[in-house]
């Protein structure tokens, strides 16, 4: 029985083997299995395995001060200029070693885990250097090495400038493709590369030099775009076939039809649009016209959406952004997959792909995104495994 644009089946039984999905139907068609283990789902509700597809999971320190500082005035370019924002991030996380960095991060992993995610994106960006990029990433990849997440990994270096490189972005652009990308490529120690392109980032023209660089090393690109001001951030996503524009706040009609034409994704990132107090929304009427899938995350980060809440932003998408139920709901499935580009192996129950699941206590999944509760998740899997 489908309704809502969910392909719901309310009498449905899914098989599992050697940890994909290998059968996917109604009771009454189901064909014999000798010797299958059975789980009675009593009537809950089984989900593909959420995804986060845009965190800032790995770091050290606290940025509650300035949380305080932007309700008195302050504004998050103030910060910055200050050497607030990510520059103090900046410093606390290149002075924890690997194992501090990894024990502060798990509890915030374990969040996700609880809310039914299976997949998850952590991108570097607070190291800076070789050596502490490295560092994240490596953090990164140890939290992934269990089999209760899979864990994709961004090279964001190309996130601020460090104060070694003051008043030389160019130079630290040229840093970031002749000194790190290379290591980070012979490690294999990222998915992707992502920049932020914005006032208080890096030009347009910077970022069309890194992303140049990422393709010569066969790394596909995601965007930090339009967040602040509309640099044409979204476009240049476009120009570059990136995975996903993200934020997006500030993108023009003319760059979502660019986004549509190269498969890129809108990454909404709610939390830290309420974070923030902004007040321009993202097109997203735009982005229905030109069907331009839509994925929404936590960007849970330590200064402008410290937040480990997945549920809270699938809320926030549709009550601050206005998506429906069923598009929230996509948002971290199927569309936060393609975010990812590993929309062939989950996001959705289909044969063939990871038995990534969620099992959910509700009456029906769009409780999910409503209702602003704690999480009922009942049980979940990772590649067909019980977490």
């Amino acid at each position: 029985m489908t309704r809502g644009g969910l392909g719901e089946n309310l009498d449905g039984v899914l098989v599992v083997t050697d940890g994909k999905i290998s059968w996917v139907g109604s009771e009454t068609d189901l064909p014999s299995i000798p010797s299958a283990e059975e789980y009675d789902a009593e009537g809950a509700w089984l989900l593909p395995g959420l995804i986060d597809c845009h965190t800032h999971l790995v770091y050290a320190g606290c940025r509650a001060h300035e949380y305080e500082a932007r309700l008195c005035g302050t504004t998050y370019q103030e910060i910055c200029n200050a050497g607030g924002g990510i520059l103090s991030t900046v410093q606390a996380t290149r002075e924890a070693t690997e194992d501090e960095l990894f024990q502060v991060s798990f509890p915030r992993l374990m969040d996700f885990v609880s809310q039914g995610v299976t997949t998850i994106d952590i991108k570097s960006g607070y190291g800076l250097t070789l050596e502490s990029e490295l560092k994240m990433m490596r953090v990164a990849r140890r939290l992934g090495s269990d089999y209760t997440m899979d864990v994709k990994v961004g090279l964001l270096a190309a996130h601020t400038c460090p104060p070694e490189f003051t008043g030389r972005a160019d130079d630290y652009i040229d840093y970031i493709i002749n000194e790190i990308l290379p290591v980070v490529a012979e490690q294999n120690l990222a998915d992707y590369v992502d920049a932020f392109t914005e006032t208080v980032g890096f030009t347009p023209e910077q970022t069309k030099k890194l992303f140049t660089a990422a393709q010569r090393y066969g790394l596909p690109v995601r965007l930090h775009a339009d967040q602040l001001s509309n640099l044409e951030g979204a476009s240049l996503a476009a120009d570059f076939m990136a995975l996903s524009a993200d934020h997006v706040e500030f993108t023009s009609e003319e760059s979502v039809a660019k986004m549509a034409n190269a498969g890129t994704v809108a990454g909404l990132l709610p939390t830290a649009f309420y974070f923030l107090r902004e007040t321009q929304l993202p097109p997203i009427e735009e982005l229905r016209k030109h069907s331009v899938p839509m994925a929404v995350s936590t960007d849970c980060n330590p200064g402008t959406s410290p937040s480990t809440n997945l549920l809270l932003a699938m809320n926030m998408a549709s009550t601050l952004f206005g998506l429906t139920p069923v598009e929230s709901l996509l948002g971290v499935t199927i569309n936060a997959a393609k975010a990812l580009g590993i929309q062939d192996k989950v996001g959705s129950l289909e044969v063939g792909k990871q038995a990534d699941l969620s099992l959910w206590k509700i009456d029906h999944p769009r409780d999910l995104v409503a209702k602003i509760t704690a999480p009922r998740l009942k049980q979940s899997w990772k590649n067909g495994r019980l977490i």
